[in-house]
């Protein structure tokens, strides 16, 4: 999205405010005034000189079209250009772009095509990784699966517990994986209500952090909605101050955004790391302010602004710790989703060592006599 960006900087860095001076109004305002000043001119001449009247009017002719098919050219060109782009786009060749380095209406027009094609093709590649993605997860459950089930069709292997868990455990994979797409489908149209209440954060949280554990434990890895690590040499730490905090949110989606983070935390962390949960109090009533921390490589400064979008699985040359598929790079995107529909802000904040994410909920909003007295 490079160009989308670099198109809405030029356009947003215009210096003109709006009246250009090389707009296209201005443009043929001076096409009529210098064919006014040529023609008057010449009957000057023509006066002066004793021409005759039909020579003036030839050359006046002759000197305004000149004028008019060079502004005309310079006016179709850039349309020529831009439906020569469209038609293109139609197409499905999302790499043509327009020339908008023209300071005028056609400029702007053609800043707009370009930023359209990004976003088009932006939006091509994540449908094409979504295939990608959607069909590398569900072949590997779906190969075991099946094997195992052959297995015991064919008398290789007796159905017995072991093998059952084999399989269940491919067929719980493959339910984290369509729940996984399920929200990104409620992502999308927007159809998930929030069920807002006010909860204890400190036994909240350390349920989320028991059960993470007790899913390690029993199933040699923590289930998620962005994918499936056997991590179970990773400590996890809880910190909430007070002990007696509060928090207005929805805790079912609140789930969803520190479950993945700490998903997300465990798959970067060194062997034997330690990632913390930290809860405060923020600045209005409710609100909350939640940090999850690693000890893993860390994320660089130049990627903090990718790191919530789909499919984005990082660049670091180790991204993943021992045990680690990878998941579906859908995690961190749900937890942004999820933050967002509470209306508060999910962001990677600096840190000495690891990841820190932070999660900022506004909880209740403030009443009128509060925000005079805060003021």
């Amino acid at each position: 999205m490079s160009g989308a960006g670099e198109s809405q900087s030029r356009r947003s860095a215009t210096p003109w405010g709006g009246v250009r001076p090389f707009s296209i109004k201005t443009k043929l305002g001076t096409l009529v005034v210098v064919s006014v000043l040529i023609t008057t001119g010449l009957s000057m001449i023509a006066v002066r000189t004793e021409t005759e009247l039909r020579f003036i009017t030839v050359f006046s002719m002759i000197a305004t079209l000149l004028i008019t098919q060079f502004v005309a050219h310079s006016l179709t060109s850039p349309l020529d250009e831009m439906n020569a782009v469209a038609r293109s786009i139609s197409h499905g060749d999302y790499t043509r772009r327009v020339n908008d380095s023209r300071r005028d209406e056609l400029g702007d027009l053609a800043q707009t095509i370009n930023l359209m094609a990004d976003e088009l093709e932006a939006q091509d590649r994540q449908r094409k990784e979504l295939v990608a993605n959607v069909s590398h997860e569900l072949r590997t459950p779906i190969a075991a699966l099946r094997a195992v089930l052959e297995n015991v069709v064919d008398g290789v292997s007796a159905a017995d517990t072991e093998t059952m868990r084999t399989a269940l455990k491919q067929t719980e994979r493959l339910g984290r994986l369509v729940e996984t797409l399920l929200d990104l489908s409620r992502l999308d149209n927007g159809v998930v209500p929030l069920r807002k209440r006010r909860f204890e954060v400190w036994p909240y949280l350390s349920g989320v952090l028991k059960e993470a554990n007790m899913v390690a434990s029993a199933r040699g890895g923590i289930a998620s909605d962005s994918g499936k690590h056997t991590r179970t040499d990773v400590h996890l730490h809880l910190d909430v101050h007070p002990p007696e905090l509060t928090a207005h949110a929805d805790p079912e989606r609140i789930h969803q955004v520190v479950a993945n983070l700490i998903d997300n935390a465990v798959k970067h962390s060194p062997p034997h790391g330690r990632v913390t949960v930290r809860a405060r109090r923020g600045a209005t009533p409710e609100s909350l302010t939640l940090e999850v921390l690693d000890e893993g490589p860390g994320i660089p400064e130049s990627e903090w602004h990718r790191v919530f979008e789909r499919f984005n699985r990082g660049s670091v040359s180790s991204p993943h710790g021992p045990g680690s598929d990878g998941g579906t790079g859908l995690g961190l995107a749900i937890a942004r989703w999820a933050v967002d529909l509470h209306g508060g802000r999910i962001g990677v904040a600096e840190s000495r060592r690891g990841c820190r994410i932070q999660v900022t909920l506004p909880g209740l909003p403030s009443l009128p006599n509060q925000r005079a007295a805060q003021s």
